[in-house]
């Protein structure tokens, strides 16, 4: 059975109060270098500490460090959507790929997706 992902950061319980507020998902757990979020079904996200970080880049570039995942969230309003996050404290990536979809940094760096649901 999936349980989440676990994503690294170098303050993990700030990120993963980016997320609670991005994705509305209560903070189910909080120990020092570990701050789980969850959905009441059952979905977790675990942002843990990572003491040697390196911020990824997107694109992806040679000698940088690449992304190694992201997150896909699909929105109604994609510009309402994009507005929310950058209050929130994401920045928009420079390079765009699709229409329907933007990609946008979270605090530590890591791309995110915000994806329009044409239905």
């Amino acid at each position: 059975m999936w349980w989440g992902v676990a994503v690294e950061a170098p303050d993990p319980a700030a990120l993963a109060r980016f997320y609670f507020e991005l994705l509305e998902w209560p903070i189910v757990h909080e120990q020092p270098g570990t701050t789980v979020i969850g959905t009441p079904g059952g979905s977790f996200l675990v942002f843990q500490q990572a003491d040697e970080y390196r911020r990824p880049v997107w694109p992806p570039s040679p000698d940088d460090q690449r992304p190694m995942m992201h997150l896909d969230i699909q929105v109604g309003d994609l510009a309402d959507a994009v507005a929310e996050a950058l209050t929130l404290g994401a920045e928009l990536a420079e390079h765009q790929p699709q229409e329907n979809v933007r990609v946008l940094l979270d605090p530590a760096g890591h791309p995110f997706c915000l994806c329009r649901d044409d239905g």
